[in-house]
């Protein structure tokens, strides 16, 4: 075969994933690595067009994408029961997809806090047992010299106590069920926000906690002090918007998925308990070049979960230099080389960064190379940017990360 009719072959595997092969807006370029071409195509893949995610999603945390980007390729590249696996999975939306589109999951993150956002929406309970459970949580708490009031009332503060105390205490004697782990997922990501619907004072969006100097700063510039929330009845509220439209098959899904999921908090490179050649497809999106500081971001959650921030920050690589991060991912590459099955898949979505200067599916592609996997190409989801990256300013083709480019690799 003639390296024309190589590219012919993998352009075509390529557009396969285009919902409309007659659109006219697409752009084909190549991609050089270890000695050859591989396409790249970009084009408008998953929008608003499709049908919408499910409420259930709606859990927020920093760099995270959207679900239409797993479902796009669990849908083409895998069979109901198959395994699904993001190394790197931040609110498990790969996880949470695959499961409700039948497939097994499993999922790893270096930070603890991920487990404890995703877990529990596969088993979601009935918002009544929700709000039987809340009557049982004092709505008081002891207090351990961290000043919050720049964030919450003092009312609101001490219910948030009080729910801190109580998963704390059920965690520590193993009483800890499912509707205590739905009830903490919630309440984290109720903790603040920029509407009456957290439980801070405005702020920044919930995925991204301000040190308690800047929020007493935007306190003044907007002249305003933490009123009280109700935040028992707050996470009832957002129970339900979490579980409106979800359909009795979506449950079956869940429940099977919870049946068997794995969920690590290990290194992405060392993640031995996972079984050789167990997993169809991997979908991630790897944590980016220097610019996300996530244990920062998170700082608030860790401590109403009863998280060491610093302790997790520190395990989280977001190497400086472009040589760090590279070789990072060519170990990662290493161990999902043993992990993906014969003929699986993986679906590596990075970004552009430093003014889109810098598009690092060139770098990843030759590290999926040399791990041992062949390269079908790199799709280019263009899209609109996001309400956070329009709070701080940024406009597309400007700063940030302007598109989603998915390397695909198959073993």
């Amino acid at each position: 075969m003639t390296a024309e009719d190589v590219e012919a072959v993998q352009r075509g595997f390529l557009a396969g994933f285009v919902p409309d092969p007659s659109m006219p807006d697409q752009a084909w370029d190549v991609v050089a690595a270890e000695g050859a071409a591989y396409p790249r195509l970009a084009a408008e893949l998953w929008t608003s067009k499709q049908r919408q995610a499910a409420n259930l999603h709606e859990i927020s945390y920093r760099a995270c994408y959207k679900p239409q980007l797993p479902r796009h390729f669990i849908e083409r590249l895998t069979q109901p029961g198959d395994r699904v696996y993001d190394p790197f999975s931040g609110r498990g939306t790969t996880a949470l997809e695959a499961a409700l589109l039948g497939r097994r999951v499993a999922a790893n993150d270096v930070n603890p806090l991920s487990r404890m956002l995703a877990e529990p929406r596969l088993t979601p309970p009935e918002p009544a047992a929700v709000a039987q459970r809340l009557e049982l949580i004092p709505r008081v708490g002891t207090t351990d010299g961290l000043d919050l009031d720049m964030f919450f009332h003092p009312d609101t503060e001490a219910e948030i106590r009080g729910l801190r105390d109580w998963c704390l205490a059920r965690a520590a004697s193993g009483e800890l069920d499912e509707l205590d782990t739905w009830i903490r997922m919630v309440a984290t990501n109720r903790l603040t926000g920029h509407s009456p619907g957290f439980f801070s004072v405005y702020t920044l969006p919930p995925n991204q906690a301000l040190t308690a100097e800047k929020q007493r700063q935007i306190n003044a510039q907007r002249g305003q002090v933490p009123t009280y929330r109700d935040t028992h009845a707050l996470i009832l509220k957002k129970t339900k918007q979490l579980l409106s439209g979800l359909e009795p098959g979506q449950r079956q899904n869940l429940a099977m998925a919870a049946q068997d999921a794995r969920f690590l908090t290990a290194d992405a490179r060392e993640t031995g308990t996972l079984m050789d050649g167990c997993i169809a497809l991997t979908v991630t999106s790897p944590p980016f070049l220097d610019v996300v500081d996530y244990s920062g971001d998170n700082w608030l959650r860790c401590w109403f979960a009863g998280l060491d921030a610093e302790a997790i920050g520190r395990g989280i690589s977001t190497p400086r230099t472009l040589e760090g991060w590279s070789d990072t991912m060519a170990a990662v590459f290493a161990e999902l080389h043993r992990l993906i099955r014969r003929g699986g898949y993986v679906a590596f979505e990075v970004g552009e960064i430093r003014r889109g200067k810098l598009r690092l599916d060139e770098v990843v592609l030759p590290l999926g190379l040399r791990a041992g996997f062949r390269a079908h190409g790199v799709l280019v989801n263009r899209q609109t940017f996001t309400k956070t990256a329009h709070i701080w300013g940024v406009g597309n083709n400007d700063k940030g990360t302007n598109s989603n480019r998915v390397v695909l690799l198959q073993r």
